[in-house]
């Protein structure tokens, strides 16, 4: 462990959370947290979920029904208010919400006066009324220790097909970048499947979130129709792999970004991760599906 690294670490983050109370009611805006914390627009929302054991937005959804407690309790606002207030657009949405976090009503919660056991919360962070934010506890999950290597990789030269979508119905971007690639004879042995993920999902709209699928072809090959060409940035990076779904992906980011790297006396380039699948998720059942992820590192 390098605590000096953990502590700038924690200081950048602190810096994100205060901001985040103080401007509760704003849209969150992911340029602008990052650019707070000082870490790269590629890696914050993951750096943020890995130490604070939950999304942005979640965060901010907690926070709102924190404070939306503490209106009910201490003041005579209309429930409809503070549900608006809480971004919710109906009593409903937000009675739901509201119910199961503390466990009964908002109209049950202000008529008993309640006093609002604190949610859970991994980091203990939770919504000030009035005392600024001094201090959080980065989330440590726990478990076997992660396996880590240190990778130096030359550039690689790879077609690409853009899917902006969810991140699960990229499926047709591989179909139709396999199926011409195939056409062409490109696909062999030593061919790399490698998708790159640029949004979060939990703050970016679902028909915005951004995926490139990509694979290696020779520096000969040229774009054509909607199969373009990069090349991948060469370089140090991290990689662990991850063995399972698909879907589960996140946690391994999460322990990898929120655990590792503040620990580390490593950072991060200002460049996508890189996902490397290393087998068929068509012929393979999810369980045994073996992804390595590569995280981009700035030199020593």
């Amino acid at each position: 462990m390098k605590p000096s690294t953990l502590k700038d670490y924690k200081e950048r983050m602190l810096r994100v959370l205060i901001h985040i109370q103080e401007h509760l009611d704003d849209e969150p805006d992911l340029e602008e947290l990052a650019r707070i914390a000082c870490f790269s627009m590629y890696h914050f929302h993951r750096i943020f979920r890995g130490m604070l054991g939950e999304s942005v937005r979640e965060h901010i959804r907690r926070l709102k029904l924190e404070r939306a407690a503490s209106r009910l309790k201490h003041s005579n606002t209309p429930v409809t208010t503070i549900a608006f207030e809480a971004g919710y657009e109906s009593h409903e949405a937000f009675t739901r919400a509201f119910k199961a976090m503390a466990g009964i009503s908002p109209s049950e919660f202000r008529l008993q006066k309640g006093s609002l056991s604190q949610p859970v919360s991994p980091s203990e962070v939770h919504y000030q009324e009035r005392a600024q934010l001094s201090d959080f506890i980065p989330v440590q999950m726990g478990g076997v220790s992660m396996e880590v290597k240190f990778e130096n990789i030359m550039p690689m030269r790879v077609a690409f097909v853009r899917h902006v979508g969810p991140y699960d119905e990229c499926g047709k971007a591989w179909d139709k970048l396999t199926t011409e690639l195939g056409r062409r004879g490109l696909l062999g042995t030593d061919t790399k499947y490698i998708g790159l993920c640029y949004d979060d999902p939990d703050v970016t709209p679902a028909e915005k979130v951004r995926y490139d699928a990509c694979v290696t072809v020779p520096e000969d090959f040229m774009p054509e129709n909607d199969i373009g060409v990069q090349t991948i940035a060469g370089g140090e990076y991290v990689l662990v792999t991850h063995f399972g779904p698909y879907n589960r992906l996140g946690e391994t980011y999460a322990r990898l970004f929120g655990e590792w790297l503040p620990r580390s006396g490593r950072h991060l380039r200002s460049a996508p991760c890189l996902e490397v699948y290393l087998n068929d998720p068509e012929g393979t059942d999810p369980e045994d599906l073996v992804t390595d992820i590569y995280v981009p590192l700035e030199s020593r």
